[in-house]
């Protein structure tokens, strides 16, 4: 944009900002409630209900298969990365390489 633009749409900054802010807070949001582990919850959720009798079987299974469509596509979006935090090599706590832990190796 030019300088011109810019000034002139100074006194829309508030807005911009607040606008930005709350798709920030709506992104993450739907993040929280559609991640893998939220998914997760609710299948045990769903079992525990099943087994104290609060929905029928056929709720269950319409339910149960509507959470495992969605964490299947979920983690179908997501890009592969490590099982353990620790077993990526720039991750704190990562162990250190055998050459490190040779007798001979000087610290």
């Amino acid at each position: 944009m030019g300088l011109l633009t810019e000034v002139l749409l100074l006194p829309l900054a508030p807005v911009r900002g607040v606008l930005w802010v709350a798709q920030c807070v709506s992104d993450e949001a739907e993040r929280q409630l559609h991640s893998p582990d939220a998914v997760r919850r609710q299948l045990v959720e769903l079992n525990r209900a099943l087994t104290e009798g609060e929905i029928d079987e056929a709720t269950f299974e319409r339910e149960e298969e509507r959470l495992l469509d969605l964490l299947e596509r979920r983690q179908a979006d997501r890009p592969m990365r490590p099982a353990h935090p620790t077993t990526h090599p720039l991750a704190f706590g990562h162990p250190p390489s055998a050459a490190q832990h040779s007798p001979g190796a000087s610290r």
